[in-house]
């Protein structure tokens, strides 16, 4: 399986679908379908039952999962490619715009 170039915690930007040009933090990444949870994209309503965890129940408005290909990392405020690159026996993500590692 490919390791997949956004991580939790990164920034990114949507480029493609309903929430286009909109910025937000990566909350969780699933690399088994691909998909990531980007806070405040791809907000949906789910209707929820009473429960221990939740007394009232009602209608919840949360993040869905957006799919990898439609978000790029953000490097200084412009978005870019990522790609990995062996820094001495260590390997490294690095924005493809500037060269930058990026962790």
């Amino acid at each position: 399986m490919a390791s997949l170039k956004i991580k939790t915690g990164d920034t990114v930007k949507v480029i493609a679908g309903k929430d286009k040009d909109k910025e937000g933090k990566v909350i969780a990444v699933n690399k088994k379908n691909n998909t990531l949870l980007v806070e405040g994209v791809n907000m949906v309503t789910k209707h929820t039952k009473p429960s221990m965890a939740n007394q009232q129940g009602g209608i919840v408005h949360q993040e869905a999962p957006i799919h990898v290909s439609n978000v790029m990392y953000l490097h200084k405020g412009k978005a870019t490619r990522v790609g990995f690159k062996m820094d001495g026996d260590k390997k490294v993500r690095f924005a493809k715009s500037t060269g930058d590692i990026i962790d």
